[in-house]
């Protein structure tokens, strides 16, 4: 990947920053971006890449900004995206809002900054934990260090050396959200699982982990092919991961962070029943009244208990005078949200809960032609996860030889979860 220049600019096109590495575009190309970008918003062909004969364009926005990057060469563009979120990151690090004062405010850290994260158009320090390390600012004055820490010359630029605990821990949680459709009927119209392994590190030393998963292709390749295994897709890993290993064997070697980070996300395009079932019998009285029968059904084993459960119902937009009559939990109306919302603390496995709800309607026609949005449920389930993942083991080795405390929790979790009433 190789870039030719960064750029900054407000929302009008004005240009704030500009960084240019390799001095193969001009620096004026910058001034026909905007009019490029508010043709292709006219034609309504948004595109965040926009090629002319001079350079390609890449950008993001953020917030009231433009991050703009600029290349002539064949370059990886995914990595260019991925560099200018990067950028935006370390900004945040350093001063929190990264908007247009901030960015006059502090345009002296930032031209230092942008020096280390990209050299001659090629990425080198990106991670704002480490730059922190050298690259000081105290008020508006900057402070640089003579020699860069060795985290950043060394292999394992994400984790400084000579670390050390009185008590080494790492927790381990894995964490799945539920993205879920289902019809009035009961059908399940699109499920998907997307998780990830969320880490935090306490571990003196530089340790080496390895970490072992129910990994479908791993139990086939070792024969145990019946065991209870999970297929993972779209697997994205911590750049601490030894992707080499992981392709040869299927283990997960690392030496982590410190402190918190997320080590690798999933995703599983599968059948997913749903966890809590909803079903709604609506009656509309016109120019009177509106009610509802709410049933509210657990489907997951009995030792697992959903926290927090809040099932989010649509209601016309002119109900008023609302009453409420339920089994458990508490009901409001959420005019804001033009819906009624009942909320269950504690909802164990193979429950069955209902609700009533009486509203007022006007007594003139209203819009019947008012859409009926989806219910939505928000819950989440401890020591649980829909697609069975497990983790089987989690092997710290340091020189020293020091025992650790591994702990790993499982979370379930709603996404996007709607279920429609007609």
């Amino acid at each position: 990947m190789v870039l030719s220049a960064i750029y900054i600019l407000d929302m009008k096109g004005k240009v704030l920053i500009c960084r240019n590495y390799r001095g193969d575009i001009e620096n004026n190309v910058i001034d026909k971006f905007i009019g490029l970008v508010m043709d292709r918003e006219d034609e309504g062909q948004i595109t965040p890449l926009i090629q002319t004969e001079e350079a390609a364009f890449a950008y993001i926005k953020h917030k009231n900004l433009y991050v703009v990057a600029t290349t002539k060469k064949n370059s990886n563009i995914v990595m260019i995206f991925s560099l200018l979120h990067k950028i935006c990151s370390v900004f945040e690090s350093y001063f929190k809002d990264v908007e247009e004062e901030s960015i006059r405010d502090n345009f002296v850290i930032i031209y230092e900054l942008l020096d280390e994260l990209v050299d001659f158009g090629y990425p080198q320090t990106t991670d704002g934990q480490i730059l922190q390390e050298y690259i000081t600012q105290e008020g508006h004055r900057l402070e640089v260090a003579l020699k860069p820490p060795p985290a950043v010359t060394n292999a394992v630029s994400w984790r400084p050396e000579g670390l050390k605990y009185r008590k080494n821990e790492v927790f381990l949680d894995v964490i799945e959200s539920v993205d879920l459709l289902a019809g009035a009927s009961g059908n399940v119209l699109r499920s998907e699982i997307v998780g990830c392994i969320k880490m935090r590190v306490y571990l003196s030393g530089m340790p080496e982990l390895r970490l072992g998963l129910n990994d479908k292709v791993l139990f086939e390749s070792t024969g145990r092919g019946k065991s209870k295994s999970v297929e993972l897709e779209d697997v994205k890993f911590h750049q601490c991961v030894r992707l080499s290993r992981f392709d040869n064997d299927r283990t997960i070697s690392f030496i982590p962070p410190d402190g918190e980070f997320e080590l690798m996300s999933y995703r599983l395009n599968t059948h997913v029943k749903p966890l809590i079932w909803i079903e709604s019998v609506i009656e509309r009285h016109a120019h009177s009244r509106i009610e509802y029968m709410v049933k509210a059904k657990s489907q997951f084993k009995r030792r697992s208990t959903a926290n927090n459960v809040e099932i989010i119902i649509p209601v016309p937009s002119d109900a008023s005078a609302p009453k409420f009559k339920t089994t458990i939990g508490h009901c409001k109306y959420a005019p804001e949200l033009g819906a009624i919302v009942w909320n269950i603390k504690s909802f164990p496995g193979g429950k069955e809960y209902l609700m009533r709800a009486h509203l007022s309607l006007p007594s003139v026609e209203g819009d019947i032609t008012e859409g009926k949005p989806p219910i939505q449920v928000k819950f989440e389930i401890p020591y649980f996860t829909t697609s069975g993942i497990q983790v089987r083991y989690l092997k710290i080795i340091e020189k020293s030889g020091y025992q650790a405390l591994p702990w790993v929790r499982y979370i379930t979790q709603n996404g996007d979860y709607q279920l429609r009433t007609t």
